[in-house]
């Protein structure tokens, strides 16, 4: 249950209730309020009258909490203001040369952030699983040269101490949409997040995963959509554009879409970013690579930079006739 107290009576009745043996509660600051959050069965004694506390129907990233949208700071980038922004990069840090040619690239193209992936999960346990801190300090030593923020994924908890201080926002990948443990310990922090959905979560799943996110404190999620795996193979996943517009209706969080998984040809990803920014994404992530045919991964899908460059005039195109 989500109570927002309106005066100290009410932490004291909680407080008197905790000889439950099932009950249990936790108050958290969330969006500028104090927020309580109850655990097991809550003790009809409880007040609930209107002058001591506020029940919320919902949880804490639907608009029954929070009608006005949430806006993600990360470092000098805000996300879910009118601004369409942009994180681009590699799929994987395989250089220095590789990361800071491509981030340099980027930033001249007009992109916002830096995305690139240090520790890759990958299918096989023989592909190239990234460079793991080293790729990080590539990573800062490009954010250093160009300015642009950085979002790269964290896989594990165990990992975190390559990412504390140096990475501007923490990605969980598709494969760790639901690895809860990870989430409760990324709401703890105050670290932006780039949530992404499983590869066959349903949309109230993933919103749940951003609720162990928010319930822990951390109030900087950002959604982002990567498509479902579906019975096609012709692209690497259905990207479902409704899925975009469901989310606004759905939460104040804001959205990004990511078209170059959900493409898996790097000829369709412009297409599919296009739709993305038309249903209202508030950001898009796309691979580019500055050789993408002898990438180390997903090289199918990795934009070129002249690939890279068209794109970037296309969405400012569409954002400018759908944002006005």
């Amino acid at each position: 249950m989500i109570i927002i107290p309106k005066s100290s009576v009410y932490e004291e009745a909680l407080k008197d209730n905790m000889m439950d043996s099932t009950f249990s509660y936790r108050v958290i600051d969330l969006y500028g309020r104090k927020i309580i959050l109850t655990e097991g069965q809550t003790p009809s004694s409880l007040p609930m009258d209107s002058d001591t506390a506020l029940l919320v129907n919902g949880n804490l990233y639907s608009k029954e909490f929070k009608q006005e949208k949430t806006v993600v700071q990360v470092d000098n980038v805000s996300i879910g203001e009118k601004k369409l922004i942009i994180a681009a990069g590699p799929c994987a840090v395989e250089s220095e040369g590789q990361v800071m040619e491509t981030a340099e690239a980027v930033k001249k193209m007009g992109a916002d952030m830096l995305r690139g992936g240090a520790f890759k999960p990958r299918t096989s346990p023989y592909s190239f699983q990234g460079l793991g801190p080293k790729g990080i300090q590539l990573l800062m030593k490009a954010r250093e040269e160009t300015g642009l923020p950085v979002v790269s994924e964290l896989l594990d908890i165990s990992d975190f101490s390559a990412f504390r201080n140096n990475v501007d926002m923490i990605q969980v990948g598709a494969r760790n949409a639901q690895n809860f443990t990870l989430l409760k310990f990324l709401g703890q922090l105050k670290t932006p997040v780039l949530l992404k959905n499983g590869l066959a979560t349903t949309m109230n799943e993933w919103l749940g995963s951003s609720e162990y996110i928010l319930s822990g404190g951390n109030e900087n999620v950002v959604m982002c959509y990567r498509g479902n795996r579906s019975f096609e193979n012709y692209t690497r996943f259905n990207m479902d554009i409704g899925s975009i517009a469901s989310l606004k209706n759905l939460t104040h969080l804001p959205i990004c879409a990511d078209p170059s998984h959900p493409a898996g040809r790097r000829e369709l990803v412009e297409s599919l970013a296009l739709g993305a920014v038309a249903s209202g994404a508030d950001m898009l992530e796309v691979e580019v690579h500055r050789d993408p045919d002898n990438a180390l991964s997903d090289s199918s899908q990795q934009l070129t930079l002249e690939m890279f460059n068209r794109l970037m005039k296309n969405v400012r195109k569409v954002e400018e006739i759908v944002r006005g």
